[in-house]
């Protein structure tokens, strides 16, 4: 026990000396980390982590489990990866130049966008939640169309959960924006997703479409609970499942960082029996959800055959709703 410790100790020291090397050093490689030779490069890169930024944003655990090494090796290579990329404290000035280059994919339905304050961000998971038939497929429909539309290089990543996707309504939205639907169905990429595992996956396999030269911009998962729902079942498997799901969630936000892209994701509620008075509609997940969202939508229907979209969180949006109507080829505001 001893050897080992005196081992750690001069393997600590030996890797602070190369942390200021690295603090120095701006340009480096995987490979020029303290404890990285090249077969544990080959590790992380077979894992995902072929680039300082993908180090710098894991964890001990997943860097231990994709290379093999000791928890200390693990802390001290994602030390250097942050220190070589200046991962420290930024000024509210720099911050807001980084806010500069969030982009926006619009719904085309005047309402709908000026509640979101021209559409749905980039860098950001916004979460639509509400009974069946309330519109939130639909919007993950058009809104696979509308990217498109903005950028005609953009490629969509739709994880279908319930077998809700449907080309034909891709064609419908494609052809009210006028565009090409053969055009645009080629740059949608989906995957039927059979379990809660099998959804989390595929959610990790986007990163490896980028990086093979796939433009994605957005990422739709509809729905995000609906495995979570069916499969952890009773109060004894709420912690594990929470758990699961804050790890799935927390997966999406890390693209939705790391490559400017919008995450979509629509959600199932049920009917909280303890509320007498007002809405008793509740959001599936629980805070797990909440918290990782960035932004809220709660979708019902309204009269008429409306549906009425309100914007219960956002951190830099005021509250607000708006009533549109779904039509064969756009949403189209209601009078």
């Amino acid at each position: 026990m001893a050897r080992k410790r005196i081992e750690e100790n001069e393997l600590d020291n030996d890797v602070n000396i190369d942390l200021k090397t690295v603090q120095k050093s701006k340009d480096m490689s995987v490979t020029s980390l303290p404890g990285v030779g090249a077969s544990t490069a080959e590790k992380l890169s077979l894992a995902g982590f072929d680039n300082l930024l993908a180090i710098a944003v894991a964890t001990i655990g997943e860097i231990v489990e994709a290379s093999g090494v000791s928890e200390i090796i693990a802390r001290k290579i994602i030390q250097a990866s942050r220190a070589s990329m200046d991962m420290g404290f930024i000024s509210g000035e720099e911050a807001l130049q980084k806010r500069a280059l969030i982009n926006k994919i619009s719904t085309h339905c005047e309402p709908f966008d000026a509640l979101m304050e021209g559409g749905f961000e980039t860098r950001a998971i916004t979460e639509c939640f509400g009974q069946y038939g309330s519109g939130k497929t639909q919007i993950g429909h058009l809104l696979s169309v509308s990217v498109q539309k903005q950028d005609p290089t953009a490629a969509v990543v739709y994880i279908d959960t319930e077998s809700t996707f449907r080309p034909e309504r891709i064609v419908q939205f494609a052809k009210g924006l006028d565009m090409d639907p053969d055009q645009v169905l080629k740059n949608i990429k989906v995957a039927r997703a059979y379990n809660s595992d099998h959804q989390m996956l595929l959610a990790e396999k986007i990163e490896e479409l980028i990086k093979n030269g796939l433009n994605v911009k957005l990422v739709i998962v509809d729905s995000l609970t609906a495995h979570f729902r069916a499969e952890f079942v009773g109060r004894g498997t709420l912690a594990d499942r929470q758990q699961k799901l804050n790890k799935h969630m927390h997966i999406l936000a890390k693209l939705a960082d790391m490559y400017n892209l919008t995450v979509y994701v629509t959600n199932q509620v049920m009917a909280k029996p303890d509320t007498f008075f007002g809405d008793p509609t509740e959001a599936i997940g629980g805070n797990i959800v909440g918290h990782n969202s960035t932004f809220r939508i709660y979708l019902r229907k309204g009269k008429k055959g409306s549906r009425v979209a309100k914007l219960v969180d956002a951190p830099n949006l005021a509250d607000g709703e708006c009533a549109f109507f779904v039509k064969e080829g756009c949403l189209e505001a209601a009078v």
